[in-house]
C-alpha cells in the first residue's frame, strides 16, 4: 500500500495543522512497524494535528540522502498537495540534510520527525516553572545538535558571493546563543536537583514508591486510584509531565509517598532524558517501583520491555519492583487467562478492582525489604 489517506469528519476540531505521517520500513516484519505508525499518530494527535493521509515506504534501508526514494519524495509532494496538508511528520528520526532535503522538494512546507514531536508535546504540557525548565534545555539540546540545515533557514543559504559568509557567520551566533543559554538552564536545573534532593531528606521517614510505566498506562489515575487524590488524567500520551507527590496510608495503616513521574516510551528522545534527571530521579531515590502496564493494550509486551530499558537506563533496573496490569477492565476473556498465570497484580484504576489488594501487596513488600515504616497518627 503506498498511502493511506483520512477524510475526518465535518465536526473535526478546525484550526489544527493538516499533516501527513511518512515512514520508511526496514524490517521483514513489518507488524511492529504498523505499531509504530499507530503510536505516531496518537502523538501527532495529543500535539494537535490532525492527521490527513499516512505514506509509508518499504525498503532496506532508508535514502541516506532524503530518507525516503526519490520517486516516493514525488508521491509525498502529491499527496501534500491533494490533502491540502502543511506538516510532515516522519516516523524515522531525521538528519538534518535528510531534513533540509525533504524541505527543499516539497516547497513551503514544515517537516518534524518524531523526537521533535514530542519536544513539542512536552512543551506544550509543561505547567510549572520546573518542568518547563526542562522542557527548554531538551529543546535547545536538540536544536544544537541539528543546526545545521533543516528548517533553520539560516543554514541553508547556499553558496554563491554575498551569500555563504554571512550564512555561517549567522549560524555561529545562533549556535553561541543555545549554548550560552544551555548553560544558564544548566545551573538552574542543577539548583532543582539540590532542592529536590532537599525535600526527600525532610521526607526520609517515609519511604517512596514510584509509579513507573509506558505513556497513558494509566499511572495518575492509578495514583488517583491509590491516594484519594484528583490528578488530571487524560487519554492521551505524555498528558501530565510534572511529578506529583501524594502521601497515603496504606490498609495497614501504614503511611507511604506515591510519585509519579513522566511516562515512558520507546527511543524516548535522549535530550530529554538528560534534561528531565531532575524529575527522573524520583524514580531512582524510591524504595519500591510500580511498573504500571496497560493490560488491554495488545502491544503490552513492547511496552514493557521498553520501560526495562529506560529504566537500566537511569540505573534504577535493579530497584524493588511490583508489576500492576491496570485496565483489566477493558481487557478480554483470552487475555484474562493469561494474566491470571502472569506475576504482579491486576487491578482497574476506573473501577477499583483490585485497588485494595494492591495497597496489601506493597505494605508486604515494603516490609520483606525490611524498609522501615512509619504508621499515621
Amino acid at each position: 500500500m503506498a498511502h493511506r489517506t483520512f477524510r475526518p469528519p465535518e465536526a473535526a476540531a478546525r484550526g489544527k495543522e493538516r499533516t501527513v505521517l511518512a515512514g520508511v520500513d526496514t524490517r521483514k516484519d513489518s507488524s511492529l512497524f504498523d505499531i509504530e505508525m499507530h503510536e505516531l499518530r496518537a502523538l501527532a494527535e495529543a500535539a494537535g494535528a490532525e492527521v490527513v493521509a499516512e505514506l509509508v515506504q518499504r525498503r532496506a534501508k532508508a535514502d541516506p540522502a532524503s530518507l525516503l526514494g526519490l520517486g516516493k519524495v514525488e508521491e509525498l509532494k502529491a499527496l501534500l498537495n491533494e490533502s491540502k496538508a502543511t506538516t510532515v511528520v516522519t516516523l524515522n528520526a531525521l538528519r538534518p540534510r535528510q531534513r533540509a532535503a525533504l524541505e527543499s522538494a516539497l516547497g513551503d512546507v514544515k517537516v518534524l520527525d518524531r523526537s521533535v514531536l514530542i519536544l513539542d508535546i512536552f512543551a506544550a504540557h509543561a505547567r510549572t516553572s520546573e518542568g518547563k525548565l526542562q522542557v527548554e534545555m531538551a529543546q535547545l539540546r536538540h536544536r544544537v545538535a541539528n543546526l545545521i540545515g533543516g528548517s533553520d533557514r539560516l543554514s541553508r543559504l547556499g553558496g554563491g558571493i554575498g551569500t555563504r559568509g554571512p550564512g555561517e557567520t549567522k549560524l555561529e551566533v545562533d549556535r553561541r546563543r543555545m549554548r550560552l543559554r544551555i548553560s544558564r538552564l544548566t545551573r538552574e536545573l542543577d539548583q532543582v536537583r539540590v532542592r529536590r534532593r532537599e525535600q526527600r531528606r525532610g521526607r526520609a521517614e517515609t519511604p517512596v514508591v514510584a509509579l513507573v510505566g509506558y505513556t497513558n498506562a494509566g499511572k495518575s489515575s492509578l495514583l488517583n486510584a491509590l491516594s484519594g487524590a484528583h490528578v488530571y488524567v487524560a487519554d492521551q500520551p505524555f498528558a501530565t509531565l510534572d511529578p506529583t507527590l501524594r502521601k497515603t496510608r496504606l490498609v495497614s495503616g501504614v503511611d507511604v509517598i506515591l510519585a509519579d513521574t513522566v511516562g515512558f516510551i520507546t527511543d524516548l528522545p535522549k535530550e530529554l532524558m538528560a534534561a528531565f534527571r531532575a524529575t527522573l530521579d524520583e524514580v531512582t531515590s524510591a524504595a519500591l517501583l510500580l511498573h504500571v502496564i496497560d493490560a488491554s493494550n495488545p502491544d503490552r509486551s513492547r511496552q514493557q520491555a521498553s520501560v526495562e530499558t529506560v529504566l537500566a537506563q537511569l540505573g534504577a533496573d535493579t530497584l524493588p519492583s511490583i508489576e500492576v496490569w491496570n485496565k483489566i477492565d477493558a481487557v478480554s476473556q483470552p487475555d484474562s487467562q493469561v494474566l491470571v498465570d502472569s506475576p504482579g497484580v491486576t487491578v482497574s484504576a476506573k473501577t477499583g478492582a483490585g485497588v485494595g489488594a494492591l495497597k496489601s501487596v506493597i505494605a508486604e513488600r515494603l516490609r520483606s525489604l525490611s524498609v522501615p515504616l512509619s504508621s499515621g497518627a
